[in-house]
């Protein structure tokens, strides 16, 4: 644990070859992070930016784009879960994220084939499978999980979302029988991004909604008390230049949760972010704040439906951006 009186994880939200030899180990070791996510927008910038991937990519020739996409990942996941593996023995998270073909997020079986698929593949306890929070997902979270495999909910930006990925995470591990981790993971910052230009302009303070809609999931998912089920906070890294780097990790600091953030945002954290506890906030600040957007004109649920929409469309984009490529 990054904090272990909180019981507060923090994973780096990176991939890349030559980082996994070097800067990665650097991190563990100094008892920094302890785990680790990618998705496809990640794994594109660092096959097709890296020379890294050059050699393996060469025993590839025979192979289809998928298959070679597939190859280099794994090779990566594997490699990151065989460093993150002495944390895992010990029981301090020690976990690392493959992300399940985002053209499968309406098809729940073939997200489970998939799923499984990768998971023996990879052979390693310490990955977990990560799926989107659709309709489709929420059956393959049930039955990843009756089958014992750790699941990182991903892509959520509404209570609704939330609690159905905690839901499906009960039946699924009440029929497993085991303790199994799970994580959702609530999307931050593109939330605020989306919106603060026009709050600003009326006058309602910014870089808040993000945050309070994250709240009102923690607070939910707490309630639910799902064993071995932790909210991560994702989309953490700050875009906005006014807004200290490690905002949107010192304001969600929270007992019992995971934040994923990228290495800047992490080293600014450790060495000048806030370690001290930020969540819970009541549910009377946080429907205050949202009663203000509403006065604004804001439908916020209508904000979140297309955040929804555009992340699963940008991870689906960057996927198709590997896939040509190679």
């Amino acid at each position: 644990m990054y904090l272990k009186d909180l019981k507060f994880s923090l994973w780096a939200d990176f991939i890349e070859r030559e980082y996994l030899d070097n800067e990665f180990k650097e991190l563990i070791e100094s008892g920094i992070i302890n785990g680790a996510t990618s998705n496809p927008a990640i794994f594109k910038n660092a096959i097709l930016n890296s020379p890294a991937y050059k050699e393996q990519l060469k025993t590839l020739s025979g192979c289809t784009p998928k298959q070679k996409y597939e190859a280099l990942a794994i090779y990566d996941i594997s490699k990151a879960a065989d460093i993150l593996k002495p944390l895992y023995d010990k029981g301090d998270d020690g976990y690392v994220s493959i992300e399940v073909d985002p053209f499968f997020c309406d098809d729940a079986s073939a997200t489970i084939a998939e799923g499984k698929r990768l998971f023996a593949q990879i052979n390693r306890k310490n990955i977990m499978i990560k799926v989107p929070a659709t309709e489709a997902g929420y059956e393959a979270m049930k039955e990843l999980t009756a089958c014992g495999i750790p699941v990182n909910a991903t892509l959520i930006f509404s209570k609704n979302q939330a609690v159905a990925c905690a839901k499906a995470f009960a039946e699924g591990v009440a029929k497993y029988g085991q303790k199994l981790d799970t994580v959702i993971s609530v999307f931050v910052s593109r939330i605020d991004r989306a919106m603060d230009a026009k709050l600003a302009q009326n006058g309602v303070e910014v870089a808040l909604c993000g945050i309070y809609n994250s709240a009102d999931i923690y607070n939910a998912i707490q309630v639910m008390g799902v064993s071995g089920c932790r909210v991560l906070f994702a989309s953490t890294g700050v875009k906005d230049d006014s807004l200290p780097p490690y905002y949107y990790v010192s304001q969600l600091l929270a007992y019992n949760s995971v934040n994923t953030a990228p290495i800047d945002t992490i080293k600014a954290f450790h060495a000048n972010g806030s370690k001290e506890k930020a969540l819970p906030i009541s549910d009377t600040v946080i429907q205050e704040h949202f009663a203000k957007v509403l006065a604004c004109g804001i439908d916020f649920e209508s904000v979140l439906d297309t955040q929804i929409k555009d992340g699963l469309s940008a991870f689906k984009d960057a996927f198709r951006d590997i896939l040509e490529a190679l």
